[in-house]
């Protein structure tokens, strides 16, 4: 996916809202699915992941000479590790709350 928009949109590089929107609606899903299923933990699986998102964020050419880390808070992006922390951190919210329907996920006794 990140080759079709760096191959369909060479002419919008420099505009760093568009190429942001293209990255969050058409890379991330790909990057993210069934995250809370598959949690990579190998570093080279880790690294893989990321590299994608330091590739795409290379695309926006005013922001090529920065660092990773400078050009994720220029965009205001966290990194992919921290976004599937944080998801992990919302579904054991959701099961110990007890959001679920009961009736796919059975609440866990709780101590109260």
């Amino acid at each position: 996916m990140l080759g079709i928009i760096k191959r369909n949109f060479r002419d919008i590089k420099h505009d760093a809202f568009i190429m942001l929107l293209l990255y969050k609606s058409l890379v991330t899903s790909h990057l993210e699915y069934a995250n809370s299923v598959w949690n990579p933990y190998h570093v080279q699986d880790i690294e893989a992941l990321e590299k994608v998102q330091k590739r795409a964020t290379k695309l926006i050419s005013s922001l090529k000479h920065n660092s990773y880390e400078e050009r994720l808070r220029i965009l205001h992006l966290p990194t992919l590790k921290f976004r599937r922390i944080k998801g992990d951190m919302i579904e054991v919210y959701k099961i110990l709350t007890g959001i679920y329907d009961s009736s796919v996920s059975p609440k866990l006794p709780l101590n109260r």
